[in-house]
């Protein structure tokens, strides 16, 4: 699912809620991270390829 201003949210975000995950955004040339369940509370910012190197890292992890 896609908000209004950009922010993606998982279809795996649990619960039936959908509130117990983090949420994804492009912003240029930096992916943004927040809290689902408090989005105003703020951000994390990581370079896009830092992040594509995290996420690949999550995957090996898991498989």
């Amino acid at each position: 699912m896609i908000t209004s201003n950009g922010w993606k949210k998982s279809s795996f975000s649990g619960g039936g809620q959908g509130d117990a995950c983090v949420e994804v955004a492009h912003r240029r040339s930096r992916i943004a991270i927040r809290d689902s369940k408090t989005p105003a509370r703020g951000t994390l910012s990581f370079p896009t390829g830092a992040f594509t190197v995290f996420v690949e890292g999550l995957k090996l992890a898991e498989g």
